[in-house]
């Protein structure tokens, strides 16, 4: 079986316990990171072609506004495929009680029947939001797994939670 790990991460200003820090490596870019280590998995990073502004506050009111128009960002690059790959763990943050746009335009630019999707979500207090019921609406032809919150702010330590997820379904 071959799995491939799709996240999209946020570097720059970001939201811990109710401050505003600069990082230089995203909680879900370390989410996947440590998913990779353990299963030994392909990575592919989603990344807009014209990202977010690096302001905390000006990305969430441009993601807002995204969420809003039900935009499609475009990606700065994309996979030839993923027919090659039977399993996908799919790693975002939650933006406004669901993926971010540049997620659902990945998720609509490929073929993803009969795969098996494992989500896993960071956030700062609000879990998975409405993430794994957009991921069956748009997804139909897939099998789509109980995802997995982490909660941002705790990624750095989270080995323990992501491998009991992992452990849980095999």
């Amino acid at each position: 079986m071959k799995i491939l790990i799709a996240y999209y991460s946020r570097i720059d200003e970001n939201y811990f316990n109710g401050k505003l820090i600069n990082i230089e490596q995203g909680n879900t870019e370390i989410a996947a990171k440590k998913i990779a280590n353990i299963i030994g998995a392909d990575l592919f990073k989603i990344e807009q072609l014209f990202p977010y502004s690096p302001s905390y506050n000006e990305c969430v009111n441009q993601a807002q506004k995204d969420l809003r128009n039900k935009a499609r960002p475009l990606l700065k690059n994309y996979l030839p495929s993923v027919d090659e790959y039977d399993e996908i763990y799919l790693g975002y943050p939650n933006y406004w009680g669901t993926m971010p746009m540049a997620v659902f335009t990945f998720l609509e630019h490929y073929n993803f029947s009969g795969k098996i999707i494992k989500p896993f979500c960071t956030h700062e207090g609000s879990g998975m939001g409405n993430s794994e019921k957009d991921l069956k609406e748009v997804l139909k032809n897939s099998l789509i797994k109980r995802g997995l919150p982490i909660k941002g702010s705790l990624v750095k330590t989270s080995e323990s939670i992501i491998e009991e997820w992992i452990k849980e379904d095999k």
